[in-house]
């Protein structure tokens, strides 16, 4: 497949762009010309007001910017935008189908992708799943970094933008149920505008409950090196959750006499969730000799869980106009949230005795505020420069607390106030200048700075502190005589810091600990990593919206972080640890094509189909790690994309469906672990009716396929092979929506 899919795009390619060229010629050919009284032909200007179009807005972009707004995220009536995103180039989610997962870009896992909202970075436990497509305005995907944004994205960064610039006067209303095995799940979400003399106002809102049930079987089984099997273990989860959320996001814009304008939108979530669980586990017969086989650690454990959390962030600037068309545009912001969880777990026996209980409980604190500026003048015609800073300051405060039965602590700082503070500091300038009429360039430079200390515990107080220079350089090419194709080259670097939790974070520990399943701790001594990269593009427009491209990327990683898994001593007695550090050299590549058209602009009288689809194909290879799998964490080989819709002539009608696929991967995680995660196809389908301008019903189904997601780990260290495969249930997700204006 991975050789037929670019031959597939490569006949679309030119199957397209032969019908665009021959339908520009008649289109030509058949328009009248338009004539002044002396009978010379007069040129026809187009005037349209308001921001530029979605793909006019890629096209422009000297940086390589694309853009998807309203059209793209109402498409499938998706519930969260993580839905939304897993069609987009290059774009994948990791997790099984409808439960989400961490946001990559070319395959490339947590870290390496950077994720905005409105231009800053999300308060800390942010879900991108949380997030209702209805609360976002566009979807900016950037593949180079740029020097206003933070530099802190490798693989690239996706930009979320709230509602902000909506222009209809309407009131809306959308109310949807998704139904998942039978469980309903309701959402009404609420979009009010208006304006005041000066004040314009946007008021967006949503609430949510969602009800979901997983089930997942996984094999513990373990072997020595003379074959030897010492552990077989079947173990069956189920879990059962129940959460209710409210997502609001107003905005409020003011327009100064002078013409300054000072815009602020807070963003408040705030999620409750309770669950319950029950893990039976089995040994199984036969395998392991009489002698050898051991006591499970339990047959029976049931457990009940509750979290709260509350996430609040603010987002402001101020515009001001200065002298000679130059602006000062100063930011502003806040964030708090907090997050309690709390769970009990109790494990019996085969005969039914209780043989332990555990509480579990975490409290999270986090503060944050931040501020920065750009000062943008222009230089001459077509030309820009830009300079600004950035400054943002966190605080956090984590509590975490494991007893069993008898009060006894689970591990050494149980009980005990962590805090953490982070310091962010930036500056930048960027170039912009359109130098003649075949090329556009783009340079700047980014220097940013971070500081994390952290206090209490037996580790005592802590502190890391790391910075990078970024330089960043980005040109476009028009092609002459061809006016709708384009050549993009971009040359940066970037980097990738380590999250906190990876810094100063205390034990994440695992109720059934092996290799395959260790706690999880920190390291207060990792360096960011450091990439240097090479983009280069192909693009050729066609029509209104529709694009032909074909690009390739290059990723140089220095100081690459993995996790190691060692045995432990630890308070309550010999533990598997997984431990994150710095490994060395790392390279990454990869080819991305995309083909999207509406089929009317290139066939006349054609029907009324909008096509999409893209393609990639990743390498990568790690130096300090064996091969021939050693390639970056979870990064697919392949991933493709197919969609379209189709609008009906005769009815009010639109059917469309997607296509998602990510082929079986497996990644030589470390010298001693090996990881294989199953193929993901998600198929999802909608239909849409529209009553009347005001009044439309769509109906969906994601995940139609409902493959099983399988995975296998293995860790092969002091003689023993531990081996845990793992079978998680997925399942077809319906959903009916009906929106309305009023």
């Amino acid at each position: 497949m991975s050789k037929l899919l670019p031959l597939a795009w490569l006949a679309v390619l030119g199957a397209a762009d032969a019908c665009a060229q021959a339908d520009s010629a008649a289109a030509d050919a058949a328009r009248p010309a338009v004539k002044a009284a002396d009978d010379k032909p007069v040129q026809q200007v187009t005037i349209s007001g308001g921001r530029a179009s979605d793909m006019d807005e890629r096209r422009n972009s000297v940086a390589g910017k694309q853009v998807y707004g309203r059209e793209e995220l109402d498409r499938n009536g998706d519930s969260n935008l993580g839905d939304v995103l897993k069609r987009l180039p290059g774009v994948t989610l990791g997790g099984r189908p409808g439960r989400g997962g961490d946001v990559r870009m070319r395959g490339m896992g947590s870290g390496y992708t950077q994720i905005l909202v409105n231009g800053e970075r999300p308060p800390a436990g942010f879900s991108m799943e949380s997030l209702a497509p209805d609360q976002v305005e566009r979807v900016e995907i950037m593949r180079g970094p740029v020097a206003e944004h933070s530099t802190r994205a490798i693989a690239g960064t996706i930009n979320i933008i709230l509602r902000d610039g909506y222009q209809q006067r309407d009131n809306q209303l959308k109310l949807t149920d998704s139904i998942e095995q039978g469980r309903h799940s309701p959402n009404l979400s609420l979009t009010v505008p208006g304006k005041t003399g000066s004040l314009t106002w946007l008021l967006t809102g949503s609430l949510f409950e969602n009800r979901q049930h997983d089930q997942t079987e996984t094999v513990n089984r373990d072997t020595r090196a003379d074959g030897v099997v010492v552990k077989d273990e079947h173990v069956l989860d189920e879990t059962r959750r129940e959460t209710r959320g409210l997502f609001l996001t107003p905005r409020l814009s003011y327009k100064f006499d002078g013409g300054d304008t000072l815009n602020f939108q807070p963003f408040l979530m705030a999620n409750r969730s309770d669950s319950n669980g029950r893990s039976d586990l089995a040994q199984g017969t036969g395998l392991v000799p009489p002698g050898l086989l051991q006591p499970p650690e339990y047959n029976l454990a049931l457990t009940d869980g509750h979290t709260e959390s509350t996430f609040l962030r603010g987002f402001g600037n101020w515009v001001h106009k200065l002298q000679g068309a130059a602006k000062l545009d100063v930011k502003f912001g806040f964030g708090a949230g907090h997050s309690d969880n709390d769970s009990l777990r109790y494990q019996y026996d085969n005969a039914g005795n209780l043989l332990d209980r555990y509480t579990d409980t975490a409290t999270v604190r986090d503060r944050s505020a931040n501020t920065g500026g750009k000062y943008s003048t222009p230089l001459g015609k077509q030309h820009s420069l830009a300079a600004g800073w950035d400054v943002e300051l966190g605080h956090r405060q984590e509590t975490k607390v494991s007893l069993d039965k008898n009060g006894a602590a689970q591990f050494a700082d149980s009980g005990d106030n962590l805090t953490a503070d982070t310091r962010r500091l930036a500056a930048f300038v960027q170039d912009e200048w359109d130098i003649s009429a075949q090329w556009s360039g783009y340079a700047g430079v980014r220097w940013e700075g971070i500081r994390t200390t952290s206090s209490g515990g037996s580790a005592g107080e802590i502190s890391n502190t790391s910075s990078v220079l970024s330089p960043l350089l980005h040109a476009v090419y028009r092609i002459p005589g061809h006016d709708k194709d384009q050549l993009r080259a971009s040359l940066t670097k970037s980097y990738k810091a380590a999250n906190i939790q990876d810094l100063i974070a205390l034990p994440a520990l695992s109720r059934l600990n092996s290799a395959t399943q260790p706690d999880r701790t920190g390291n207060p001594n990792l360096k960011p990593e450091l990439a240097t990269g090479l983009d280069l593009a192909y693009e050729h427009y066609l029509g209104r919206a529709g694009i032909l491209s074909a690009s390739g990327f290059i990723r140089n990683i220095e100081d690459l972080i993995r996790r190691d898994i060692s045995l432990e001593n630890t308070l309550t007695g010999p533990r598997w640890v997984s431990t994150p550090r710095n490994i060395g050299h790392a390279q990454t590549k990869g080819i991305e094509l995309e083909a999207k058209f509406q089929l009317q602009e290139l066939v006349a009288d054609g029907p009324a189909i909008d096509f999409r689809s893209n393609y990639s194909h990743f390498w990568s290879s790690v130096e300090d790690i064996p091969g021939p799998n050693n390639r970056l964490d979870a990064q697919p080989k392949q991933t493709a994309n197919v969609g379209l819709d189709y609008r009906m002539k005769d009815a009010p009608l639109t059917l469309g469906g997607s296509l998602n696929w990510t082929p079986e991967t497996l990644i030589q995680s470390s010298v001693s672990q090996l990881v294989y995660t199953s193929r993901k196809r998600s198929f999802d389908a909608y239909g849409l009716w529209k009553f009347d301008a005001r009044n439309q019903l769509r109906v969906s189904a994601n995940n139609l396929m409902a493959e099983d997601a399988i995975g296998a780990n293995t860790v092969s260290t002091n003689g023993l092979t531990q081996l845990a495969n793992t079978t998680n249930q997925t399942y077809v997700v319906w959903s009916v929506k009906y929106e309305m204006k009023f």
